[in-house]
Order: C-alpha cells, then sequence, then structure tokens
C-alpha cells in the first residue's frame, strides 16, 4: 500500500544515529531519498556506502551541509527535509528551504507521524525534557511502567531510536520518550499524552541563540498534551511554560516537590514519596508510592527524578504499588553519581556525567564535606554562582581541563579559604594526579567527588572515558 511519501524528495541532513534510521526508513516507504553531512570521515563513508547499497543518494563534506558558502541551496526537487537534531536552525539549508517553502522536520517529528503506520497500535508517549536528569528520569519511569506490566522502551534522545521504536515489529503499550531541545525545536506537531520539564538553566545557548529561545523550546514539550503537564515546583521556569502551554481540555498541571506536596503535587513526607495528585479527593488524602531509601542512590536531584517519573506514570494510570517496584528496580548508569570506592574513610564518587553548573550544582548539594575534582571545557559558563553556593561544603577543590581558571578565579572570589591544586596539563594523565592530590586533601568521612561543571572533549572522548578515568585512579589507590 503506498504510503504518503511514496515518489516524495526528502533530503536527509546528518548521517549518525538520527540519520541513519531516517533514511532508511524513508526509502523504504517508497521516498527518493538524498542524505547531505558535513564530515567525510571513515564513519561517515562506511554508513553513506551502506545507504547507497540500498539506493539512497548521500553527498558528503557538501556545501549544502555547511554553515558557511551562502550558495548552498536545496538538492533538486526536495519536497521535505528530516534533519538530524543537532544541526542549527541558522544552516544555509535550512534558509534556503524556508524561502522555498520546503518544511524542516527532526527524526522525533518523522516518528510522531509514523505512529500507527501499517496498522501498528500508536503507543501514548510520555515525554522528558529539562537541562539535567532526562535520561535517569526516562529510565526510571521506563522501570515503572514495566513493574506495572506494561510494554514499554526508553527511547529517543537517550539512544534509541524513536522510529525503531513506531516502525520495528514491537507493538508498544506506552513509550517513555527523552527530548531534547533541539529535537523540540524540530517536532512542531508532537502530542504528548503527559510530559515534564524537569528543570531549567542556561546550556547550548551557542545553538538556540538566547535562554528564552532555550526556554521556549524546552516548553513545546506541553504542547496539546492530553493529561497531566508535569513542573517542578523548585523551578518556577518549568511551571510558567505550563501556564504558557496550549493544552488539551481537562489536562492538568501536576507539581513535584522535595517538601511537603500540596494538592495536585508530589512530594516527600517523612522519608515517603507521596502523591496528592491522582487520587481521590487530594485535598484532604495522599497515597504513599515509596520510600525516599528506595531510590538509588537517594540524593535530593535523583529523589525529584523519581517524582517526576512517578508523575507521568501515575497520569498514566500505573497502581502505586508499580512505583515502588520500579524504583526499586532501577540501576541508574554509570557516570552518574556512582559510588566508586571507599579508601582510608573517604568516598569517591563520579559524576563526570556533570557536564554543566546546573548538574554540578545538583551533585555538590548530595555530600558534605567535599573535595571537589572540576573543570574541562566551560562552553561559555561561568562559575560564581555554582561557588558561592557550594562553598560551605568544600574542603578542597582540584582542577584540571582548558578552562580550570575560571573556576579557579569563582573559588577565589567567593571560597578563598578553600584549598585548590590547580594542575596545569589537559592530558589524560592528569586525572591520576588529581586523585591523588584529593586525596592528599581529603579526611575520613569526606567524598570526593568528579563533578567537572564542564564538557570533557578537551581531554577525554566523552564523558564516559572521563568517568572511568577517575574510577581506575581511585582502584589504583586502594591497590
Amino acid at each position: 500500500m503506498p504510503s504518503e511519501f511514496s515518489g516524495k524528495h526528502v533530503t536527509v541532513a546528518g548521517l549518525g544515529v538520527s540519520g541513519v534510521p531516517a533514511a532508511k526508513v524513508l526509502h523504504g516507504l517508497g521516498a527518493h531519498v538524498t542524505v547531505v553531512n558535513d564530515g567525510a570521515d571513515e564513519r561517515a563513508r562506511t554508513q553513506a556506502a551502506e545507504l547507497e547499497a540500498l539506493g539512497v543518494t548521500v553527498r558528503l563534506g557538501d556545501g549544502a551541509a555547511s554553515d558557511s558558502g551562502s550558495a548552498a541551496g536545496l538538492p533538486e526537487g526536495t519536497e521535505l527535509i528530516v534533519t538530524a537534531p543537532g544541526w542549527k536552525p541558522t544552516k544555509p539549508l535550512f534558509t534556503a528551504a524556508e524561502q522555498a517553502g520546503v518544511p524542516v522536520w527532526g527524526d522525533v517529528e518523522l516518528a510522531w507521524r509514523l505512529r500507527g503506520h501499517g496498522g501498528r497500535k500508536a503507543a501514548p508517549w510520555l515525554a522528558v525534557t529539562g537541562t539535567n536528569g532526562k535520561t535517569t528520569t526516562v529510565q526510571m519511569l521506563a522501570s515503572i511502567l514495566a513493574a506495572a506490566g506494561l510494554r514499554t522502551a526508553a527511547v529517543g534522545n537517550i539512544g534509541v531510536s524513536l522510529l525503531d521504536a513506531v516502525t520495528g515489529d514491537t507493538e508498544y503499550d506506552v513509550l517513555a520518550v527523552e527530548l531534547s531541545s533541539y529535537q523540540l525545536h524540530w517536532a512542531p506537531s508532537l502530542r504528548a499524552h503527559s510530559a515534564v520539564v524537569l528543570n531549567l538553566a542556561a546550556d547550548h545557548l551557542d545553538w538556540h541563540g538566547s535562554m528564552e529561545a532555550y526556554a521556549a523550546d524546552k516548553g513545546r514539550v506541553y504542547e496539546g498534551n492530553q493529561v497531566a503537564c508535569v513542573y517542578n515546583a523548585a523551578d518556577r521556569a518549568t511551571e510558567d511554560l505550563v501556564r504558557a502551554a496550549d493544552v488539551e481540555e481537562g489536562c492538568r498541571a501536576v507539581g513535584f516537590t522535595l517538601g511537603t506536596p500540596g494538592p495536585s503535587q508530589l512530594g516527600v513526607v517523612e522519608g515517603l514519596l507521596v502523591d496528592r495528585a491522582f487520587v481521590e479527593d487530594r485535598h484532604k488524602n495522599a497515597q504513599e508510592l515509596a520510600e525516599v531509601s528506595d531510590v538509588n542512590p537517594p540524593a535530593p536531584h535523583n529523589i525529584a527524578n523519581a517524582l517526576a517519573a512517578a508523575a507521568l506514570a501515575r497520569a498514566y494510570g500505573v497502581p502505586a504499588a508499580a512505583v515502588r517496584d520500579g524504583v526499586r528496580a532501577f540501576t541508574p548508569d554509570a557516570h552518574r553519581i556512582a559510588h566508586v570506592a571507599d579508601v582510608d574513610g573517604v568516598a569517591y564518587v563520579d559524576d563526570s556525567k556533570a557536564t554543566n553548573t546546573h548538574a554540578a550544582e545538583a551533585s555538590l548539594a548530595a555530600y558534605e564535606p567535599v573535595v571537589w575534582i572540576a573543570g574541562g571545557l566551560a562552553k561559555g559558563a561561568t562559575f560564581d554562582e555554582l561557588v558561592a553556593g557550594a562553598a560551605k561544603r568544600l574542603r578542597g577543590a582540584v582542577l584540571i581541563g582548558a578552562d580550570r581558571a575560571l573556576i579557579r578565579e569563582a573559588l577565589a572570589r567567593h571560597a578563598p579559604e578553600v584549598p585548590v591544586v590547580d594542575l596545569d596539563r589537559t592530558d589524560t594523565g592528569a586525572m591520576p594526579q588529581a586523585v591523588r592530590e584529593a586525596r592528599r586533601l581529603a579526611e575520613p568521612g569526606d567524598t570526593v567527588l568528579l563533578a567537572p561543571a564542564c564538557a570533557s572533549m578537551d581531554m577525554f572522548t566523552n564523558y564516559n572515558k572521563r568517568g572511568d578515568a577517575f574510577a581506575e585512579a581511585v582502584r589504583e589507590l586502594g591497590a
């Protein structure tokens, strides 16, 4: 049976984890697909060869995929562009598309429109976005949904293609969907069952152009919500996004808080996660969901993640017992406030995933006293607010990476009494030295915390490699 894409000329912008599945799906639906990609490295050439074997046209390193070269235009006959989420809206390709009246979708938009294709069940989406905590929350949510006996998967920005989820052989009851601001920018028709913006802090402003534009793209996740718009009661900006959203009649605003919840909120009471939103007579009643100790690890920001996941699950009708069982069954990914070892009475914790100041702030708030290992690529961030808030819990700091001077200067302004070791090196061998220096500063009962507040690419391939180097250095201490 012909699809709406049969015979349509579609340009896919970018290869990688989203572009390749998009090109394959569109080709399988009968579209004439041309892929343009900035890079022409070995990985791109391998992916190109795979697609060309199917009959897809691939152009590598072409001007149409360049930020420069104002002459860049659309491949001939283009009727639709499907872009990788990371491509900036300022690309000449998109300027040409706008001038020609050609729509631009992301892979998420394509996946949304293909729900139910071929007679498959169109599973509803429970969507999660925010500056930090997205992956953990989506994985917790999937664990809760599975505990309720539902066929589900954690998909989206988490690395599992939404296109694969909606076009594959497995039929799901409901999907736990992680969405980045990039993906939301290119998904104009997405309408989730329920959604949450976990938090908002300055990030990716080079892509979005301003904090206002970044927040607006995050807020797209609430558009058209059917049952619940979940927000962070401690972050007024998330509630403002709910107020601005155009939702379906009857959709409710549901907050989560680390304090005692009010009506239409989930929160914490005497060591328990409780629900005062999805209960009868929420003004008088509350439902126990789980114990705080069921959350792994029970750091404040992780408890908030659990409450957000629970709110989305409850919005879908999941019983309280499944929330408890799902939270208990959840194990966080590596490099997210992961306890590595105790050495001589000092705990060593790997939160290499804390690649911005907002994430590092949450990590530092979970421990006291702390010897802080920080630094890397700042991505335009400033550190005064982070350091001022953490100063009282710092035993010392060890700084590494290209932009460590920015953190050193903030420490001098806001925590001048804190001992600082500034390692003037950006090679991978700096990590073992940093761990040894942190050990020297630490006292029994302290936590040595890798929460860099920076990206890793000045020294390591990614934050995983940085965390691995930290863990290996810690293991060498105890050897």
